[in-house]
């Protein structure tokens, strides 16, 4: 578990960085100003507010992980805090180096060294780093003698954090432990805030595993079950699938994968596309792990749930396997599903 709600802003700086393919250049500050109590907390809550701290990451390189830039500059802080602003117009300058598509804006980009964080019942510091690169319009009212004079301003909303990361001094031989918030540029093309300056992988852990299993079981349903499984009977297998989850407190693949199936034709279909998904994704899933709730909740909400049928109808799949048959009418030419019920709402 990680708290940040009692963290503390130890140090900041603000840079401006652009875009380097249209050689916008950097410019940079040592640290920003003083600031009062209510801007503080303000600042504190556009740094923290959009984390959600389930899918985490770990900083890494193919290589060796000392030759991860971020991680090299970050380790450099956290080793000795004085070399904060030179370290942290290193961060910048390599930002720069890494923001050569064409979407990349120029923008405001912060550098945040905090105390008081924790992680798993640990006290740790942390080293934030922010990039805004759009403006919202805001309207201010000034109030006078017999009328209201109205002026727009232009700023950034402290309630959306467009990217964002944490990295918390803890299991550095790892890659450290990293949050990262990337609300804009989801194409892969221009995931240069995850892949290209930060350089993450998802961590191991209970949430990203549990979710890795429910998309490879979403995976092998929706497309490699043989040419005779129809929507409505691949909906019941996955709706199976996250019962069987569901009602384990520890799974075991290869038992979740035999009781869905239970089919040895299946099974081996399904062990092969385990090992091509594990290759093309570069995941390794565990045999045996906790079942996550939250990444059941968010993985498996909507899963397969709703089977459309031509432009007239929507099917939506809770249960019920006994209760709905599938044929084909000669005269009309179509196929049709007869459901059984006892009540109508």
């Amino acid at each position: 578990m990680i708290i940040t709600s009692r963290a503390k802003l130890e140090e900041c700086t603000l840079h401006l960085v652009g875009n380097k393919l249209r050689e916008e250049g950097v410019s940079f500050s040592k640290r920003l100003p003083s600031i009062d109590a209510e801007n503080e907390q303000n600042l504190m809550h556009y740094f923290f507010s959009s984390f959600r701290y389930e899918e985490l990451y770990t900083l890494y390189h193919e290589t060796e992980l000392m030759y991860n830039e971020v991680y090299g500059y970050v380790s450099a802080i956290f080793n000795d805090p004085t070399t904060f602003p030179e370290e942290s117009a290193h961060l910048a300058r390599h930002l720069y180096q890494k923001s050569v598509h064409p979407k990349v804006r120029k923008g405001e980009f912060y550098v945040a060294y905090f105390g008081d964080c924790e992680v798993d019942g640990e006290k740790v510091n942390a080293v934030g780093l922010f990039k805004s690169e759009n403006k919202d319009t805001f309207l201010k009212i000034h109030a006078n003698a017999d009328s209201f004079e109205i002026e727009s301003q232009q700023g950034v909303n402290i309630n959306k954090l467009e990217k964002g990361c944490l990295i918390f001094n803890t299991k550095r031989d790892e890659g450290y432990v990293v949050a990262i918030v990337d609300n804009i540029n989801k194409s892969m093309e221009a995931k240069y805030w995850t892949e290209d300056f930060l350089h993450v992988r998802r961590q191991r852990n209970d949430f990203n595993s549990t979710t890795d299993m429910l998309s490879l079981f979403n995976g092998f349903v929706a497309n490699e079950l043989p040419a005779d499984y129809n929507k409505v009977e691949q909906a019941f297998m996955l709706r199976k699938t996250l019962d069987t989850i569901k009602k384990r407190k520890q799974v075991n693949l290869p038992d979740v994968a035999e009781e869905v199936f239970n089919d040895p034709a299946l099974l081996e279909r399904f062990e092969n596309y385990q090992k091509e998904f594990a290759q093309q994704h570069e995941m390794h899933i565990p045999e045996v792990f906790e079942v996550s709730e939250p990444a059941l909740k968010k993985k498996g909400k909507g899963t397969m749930q709703v089977i459309r049928l031509d432009r007239n109808f929507d099917l939506r799949i809770h249960g019920g396997e006994q209760q709905i048959e599938r044929g084909y009418d000669e005269e009309r030419g179509m196929h049709y599903y007869k459901l059984y019920f006892k009540e109508e709402k």
